[in-house]
């Protein structure tokens, strides 16, 4: 892989990074700083999503960027290549006002400079009925989300992005995208100050370029992209016929294609994929609930990286595979960013200290493994190595097509006899619920087929649980025509055939191909 890049980054530069990134949310104020950066070097690290930025204000600003720019002077003493990223969130609070802002700012915005601090009613959305204001007492939370079509707005994002550059970050999440850019339409204003950030960067970045994301599946502009690659968290549906708490993978929407800032195009952009968080428990009391109310509240009563957390090791490591195959198969432009580093809010696990024996609360996972130097890791440093030493085999043999929300075959006729192929071809069986659709559904959207050429069809799935399931190809996404191995016509619900997964976590491939009704069906470790 290469990781050679100055002022603008190629796709394959670019990919070579998302491949090794993982989620370090908070790394800035670790704890273990000196065990956090040994994995780094072993697991072959090259992005630290996350690593630094601020949702409240607990402490001095300035403390903040210091400790952020130590940070990075740590990381890229383990390795130069390394990219940071820090965070410009959608959210600001009262504590902003204590911050003068800097000649420099004033002046990017064609200003004259003058003695005065961040002012926060100038910056947030001005209409109280939107929900985005929070009011309390304390002045380090009491807030809102900016109104990004406000220039105080714009000024405080700004800031907040160079000073980040200045400490030698390369990368910046600029949080949730959709909302801060309510009252921006065509999101004009937002591009503006997003290219100053690029220009900033050209001067005084690291290797004079900064790389944009935010959680967005991409925003499109007369045909240029905003971000460099989008960011996205999971989507899951409960898996309530397996013991536990367990859940699968289902796939949601897909990466915007376009023109990329670094003059290269392309139909779908490269994105990540990671576990989000938003406060650990969603429900006060999870005993409260009955088995099947609690698996619908998000992630069974938490959000995703506290329900990662809150499983044994060997369900964690079964789990982190699992994201791993489903992310290859399923969106072929994404990349799981690895969680290494998360914050778990009141979703905190409880456990055993490694360096006295004691009881403690970890309110942070940590992939490290558990030692007297990482006393509360919840060890998948190893599982992560293994995912990354497989180089996106997977992918490079079953993936499903790139355009994840285009299905193909319409006004396509067989060439020899005329006939028009059907748009929708669905395989359906028992095996479905294990894939995140109602089980036997002949007509679901989730196992629908993507057509490739030639009259076939194909989808790619992963099995979390090893088994033998039944499956069927309905043409049409009807029981007037299905199909199984033997190429023969059949009607109803009740004809199936039957595969077998001889381990967890294997992809299984089916394709069917018109007129001839050839079906088969090939899985893959």
């Amino acid at each position: 892989m290469d990781f050679v890049f100055y002022e603008t980054i190629s796709r394959e530069v670019l990919e070579s990074y998302l491949s090794r990134c993982v989620t370090a949310a908070g790394l800035f104020e670790s704890k273990t700083l000196t065990d956090d950066l040994r994995v780094i070097k072993e697991m072959g690290v090259k992005f630290l999503g996350r690593a630094s930025g601020i949702w409240y204000m607990p402490m001095e600003d300035e403390a903040h960027f210091r400790l952020s720019r130590e940070l990075a002077e740590k990381v890229h003493a383990v390795d130069p290549e390394i990219i940071l990223q820090a965070c410009v969130f959608e959210w600001i609070v009262e504590r902003m006002e204590e911050i003068r802002i800097p000649d420099y700012v004033f002046k990017a915005f064609g200003m004259k400079p003058e003695e005065r601090t961040f002012r926060l009613q100038e910056a947030l959305f001005a209409d109280e009925s939107s929900g985005y204001i929070s009011r309390r007492e304390d002045p380090s939370k009491n807030g809102g989300i900016p109104d990004l079509s406000r220039q105080e707005a714009q000024m405080w994002f700004y800031y907040r992005a160079t000073r980040y550059i200045d400490c030698g970050y390369e990368a910046l999440h600029m949080g949730q995208v959709h909302l801060y850019t309510a009252h921006d339409p065509g999101m004009e204003k937002t591009a503006q100050l997003f290219a100053m950030i690029r220009e900033y960067a050209k001067v005084h970045g690291r290797r004079h370029k900064v790389l944009l994301d935010a959680h967005t599946h991409g925003v499109n502009i007369r045909g240029k992209l905003l971000f460099d690659y989008h960011a996205m968290p999971f989507t899951r549906v409960p898996l309530l016929e397996v013991p536990g708490e367990k859940l699968v993978l289902v796939r949601e929407g897909y990466s915007e294609g376009g023109e990329n800032p670094n003059g290269w195009s392309a139909d779908t952009m490269p994105y990540l994929m990671e576990y989000d968080n938003w406060g650990g428990l969603v429900v006060e009391d999870r005993d409260s609930y009955s088995r099947e109310e609690l698996a619908w509240r998000d992630w069974w009563g938490y959000d995703q990286i506290a329900w990662f957390a809150n499983q044994s090791e060997e369900s964690r490591n079964h789990f982190l595979e699992y994201t791993y195959k489903w992310t290859e198969i399923n969106n072929p432009n994404a990349y799981f960013e690895l969680p290494f580093r998360r914050m778990l809010g009141d979703g905190a696990v409880t456990g055993i200290r490694a360096d006295n024996g004691k009881p403690d609360s970890q309110k942070f996972y940590q992939i490290n493994r558990k030692s007297s130097d990482c006393p509360m890791g919840f060890s998948q440093e190893e599982t992560a190595k293994r995912l990354w030493a497989t180089d996106h085999e997977l992918r490079k043999k079953a993936a499903n097509p790139e355009m994840l929300i285009r299905y193909g075959a319409g006004e396509v006729y067989d060439e020899r006899t005329g006939m028009k192929l059907p748009e929708k071809i669905v395989v359906y069986g028992s095996f479905q619920s294990h894939v995140g659709a109602v089980k036997n559904d002949s007509n679901s959207e989730v196992t629908r087929m993507y057509y490739i050429g030639n009259n076939t069809y194909t989808l790619s799935v992963v099995i979390p649980f090893a088994g033998t399931y039944d499956y069927s190809v309905a043409t049409y996404g009807t029981l007037s025509a299905t199909y199984q191995e033997d190429k023969y016509p059949r009607s109803g619900s009740g004809n199936k055939a039957h595969f077998t997964t001889e381990k967890d976590n294997m992809a299984v491939r089916f394709k069917y191909r018109f007129i001839t009704n050839e079906v088969t069906v090939e899985t893959f470790e």
